[in-house]
């Protein structure tokens, strides 16, 4: 997997566990989503993503967006 499918995912896993938090837990878990929502919004304009820089780090293959 490259680095851009990797982002991706865990946008993913992080948005759906902060909904499943936020109806069970408590409605404030919902700023989570709207933080990565928004983290994901502002990367797709400046391609700056602190996820992305950990991973090219860590030697995972870059993807087209996160080069």
């Amino acid at each position: 997997m490259n680095i851009d499918r990797i982002v991706l995912a865990f946008a993913g896993i992080m948005i759906t566990i902060s909904l499943v938090l936020g109806s069970m837990v408590h409605p404030y878990w919902l700023f989570m989503a709207a933080f990565v929502g928004l983290n994901m919004l502002q990367a797709a304009f400046t391609r700056f993503c602190p996820l992305a820089i950990v991973l090219k780090k860590l030697g995972s293959e870059p993807g087209c967006a996160f080069k």
